[in-house]
């Protein structure tokens, strides 16, 4: 038997995709994947700032002829930013191991409320990911040959499968390639809206004048009561601008420690970023007269208009801008790709999605969610045929649910706290102010855009919280079941097994390994009924055969427990604790027992590697792993239970090594 085998083809190809696995015994190991301010600001806030590419010309151009009035439209929105970055920072200091809008509603309001919040952010995050690409493969394909446009939404496709496997590679590893893209867009940017300030600084009384004149106007029109309802009517049309704020809050778990600290560093970042770029574009529009263009954006019109007269550099400077405009939107798709998994693997811990989905890769990463998200949004870019009209449609109604639910959840905290909580009426007061405005918001919307597709959305989110209620009410039902498998652990001595030696242990003398017998090697999940129905099933059956008992059971290593070293060490402690009351009992009754621990994200492989080496040392060794069998075999049942167990006897079968699964009824 050799001590390391040549891995599969699949294995060399998965290595050579997504890189070696890491090791939980790698030195300085959450440093090294977890990321600064800095890449967390390019990770998580590439989404916030990649809206400026549509939420601020979709404001300005819902103005219609009464532009000057986006003076105001730009106040609110800065003032919005400012806000709802606040009360998220607020957020992740009440949640510091991640405090996205599934775990606020959850805890704040109720589990079945967190559960519609986590569902509408997933929708929102497929979308992102899919109308980021959509949009960036438009905006690329419009500098190249028209013939070539066909080919658009293939282009497309591939981009996501690109964004799957770098995420499927690590966190950081998804990030730094797109580094140099982030910089580009923040610098032409930042520099157009500078240049376009300081040139037309002596023109802002003019712009005023303009402003107050365009007011009369339009009270003149349609009254007062017309006027706020028009700047209401844009602020909302503008809304795109504000989704991928609550993104740092979510993924609090990727940040370097102190993770509260870079957190609410990240957040000022992408606040500040935001609101200097989205104010800063839409006094641009005004600056430089841009009108609407077939074919063009208003922000490719802007960026020519104020290189008119700088001859070729000119030229490539709305080149690059505008390059930098399409590529940023692909990485604004990273967003979904870090949070969404992220937002499944906790609904996952809570049994609303399959657990399945909160287990980790060999790469420390969410693995399963990746491939959902993924996978998702490449179905949706086919159906919707890449078409940014139609997709922008559907998009910023779930995130403005998840804020609006996020911000009642903490509105009631502070209130409930008042008594308990120094300076609450400051925090009440600015997440109160978040819950207005992220509720009108939301009205907003969902009158402007419903009948134009948004009732589209509403059903997809409806329809994922249906089948969250489903999953949730099977895995009830079989805990229901699999509890009367623990009443056993609730009697104080435990029955003996019917086989029991009943040796009297002489002085206190520990029994001793018997290398003549069979040994029993049983593969358990912690100190419970399933394994010790399995236990006294073997040796119900199997009499006197084994002399000797050793206990197996492999750590999980999931997005629940993977926040820090100390979470590693709490594992490992409550393995071996679990392991430490089957020998103790083992012991008891006069036999030999031992438990063997080991930890990982696949269960099934741990278990594997473990088991052979236990074989090549203890030859005479028969493996025992329990099988649940519900009375009713169901899709559910199939899906959700029994996969590391058959996992392991194939494994071990290639090997010649005897494995023999015992039932377990549970009905």
């Amino acid at each position: 038997m050799d001590d390391q085998p040549e891995p599969s083809l699949f294995k060399k190809i998965k290595g050579l995709l997504i890189g070696k696995a890491r090791s939980l015994q790698e030195p300085n190991l959450f440093h090294k994947i977890s990321l600064v301010a800095f890449f967390a600001w390019v990770g998580l806030g590439s989404d916030g700032l990649s809206s400026c590419c549509y939420g601020p010309e979709e404001a300005f151009l819902a103005l219609k002829s009464h532009m000057f009035l986006g003076i105001f439209v730009a106040l609110a929105t800065a003032v919005t930013i400012f806000v709802i970055s606040y009360s998220y920072s607020q957020i992740i200091e009440l949640f510091p191991h991640g405090g996205g809008g599934y775990l606020v509603a959850s805890k704040l309001l109720s589990p079945t409320t967190g559960m519609v919040s986590g569902c509408a952010l997933i929708i929102d995050y497929v979308l992102t990911i899919t109308i980021s690409i959509a949009s960036g493969a438009d905006a690329l394909f419009s500098f190249l040959p028209r013939e070539w446009y066909p080919y658009r939404l293939a282009f497309a496709v591939v981009i996501v499968f690109v964004m799957i496997l770098l995420n499927m590679r690590g966190v950081k590893e998804s990030i730094l390639p797109l580094v140099p893209i982030f910089l580009a867009f923040i610098i032409t940017h930042v520099f157009a809206v500078v240049y376009g300030f300081i040139t037309h600084a002596s023109d802002l009384g003019a712009v005023a004048g303009a402003t107050v004149a365009d007011v009369r106007s339009a009270t003149a029109e349609v009254g007062v009561v017309g006027v706020l309802i028009l700047i209401m009517r844009a602020y909302s049309m503008g809304a795109g601008t504000f989704t991928g704020i609550e993104a740092t809050s979510n993924g609090v778990p990727f940040l370097r420690e102190p993770q509260v600290e870079t957190a609410k560093k990240t957040m000022k970042y992408m606040a500040v970023s935001l609101a200097f770029l989205a104010v800063g574009l839409m006094l641009g529009y005004l600056f430089y007269k841009v009108q609407h263009q077939p074919g063009k954006t208003l922000n490719a019109v802007l960026f020519e208009n104020m290189t008119a007269n700088w001859g070729d550099i000119g030229s490539i400077f709305v080149l690059v801008t505008l390059f930098s405009e399409a590529v940023l939107l692909f990485v604004a798709a990273q967003t979904g790709f870090l949070d969404g998994p992220r937002v499944i693997s906790n609904m996952a811990q809570d049994r609303w999605f399959p657990f399945q989905f909160a287990l980790l890769s060999e790469r420390f990463v969410a693995q399963n969610g990746i491939l959902l998200m993924g996978t998702a949004s490449i179905v949706l870019m086919i159906a919707s045929r890449g078409s940014v009209k139609y997709l922008v449609v559907l998009y910023s109604i779930n995130v403005f649910i998840t804020f609006f639910l996020s911000q009642l959840g903490m509105v009631r905290y502070w209130w409930r706290k008042r008594n308990k909580i120094k300076r609450w009426l400051k925090k009440i007061c600015i997440n109160g102010l978040g819950l207005a405005m992220t509720a009108f918001i939301l009205m907003s919307i969902i009158i402007i855009k419903f009948h134009e597709g948004g009732w589209v959305t509403i059903f997809i989110t409806g329809s994922l919280v249906a089948l969250a209620m489903t999953i949730k009410r099977y895995y009830n039902g079989t805990l229901t079941l699999l509890k009367r498998l623990d009443t056993l652990i609730n009697v104080t001595d435990l029955p003996k097994p019917e086989c029991s030696q009943g040796l009297a242990l002489e002085n206190g003398a520990a029994p001793k390994y018997d290398p003549e017998s069979k040994t029993a090697v049983i593969l358990v999940t912690g100190f419970n009924g399933m394994g010790l129905h399995t236990l006294f099933n073997v040796m119900h059956l199997f009499g006197s055969s084994f002399k000797n008992f050793f206990f197996l059971e492999a750590g999980v290593v999931g997005a629940g427990n993977f926040k820090g070293a100390e979470d590693i060490e709490k594992l490992k402690h409550h393995v071996v604790k679990g392991l430490d009351r089957y020998v103790g009992y083992m012991k008891k009754q006069g036999y030999y027992a031992k438990g063997f621990s080991t930890y990982g994200t696949d269960v099934a492989d741990e278990l594997s590697d473990i088991a052979i080496k236990i074989f090549e040392e203890y030859p005479r060794t028969v493996f025992f792993g329990g099988q649940i069998v519900f009375a009713q075999d169901t899709i559910f049942t199939r899906m959700f239970y029994n996969h590391t167990t058959f996992a392991v006897q194939r494994r071990l079968h290639q090997k010649g090594i005897p494995f023999i699964i015992m039932p377990v009824r549970v009905n």
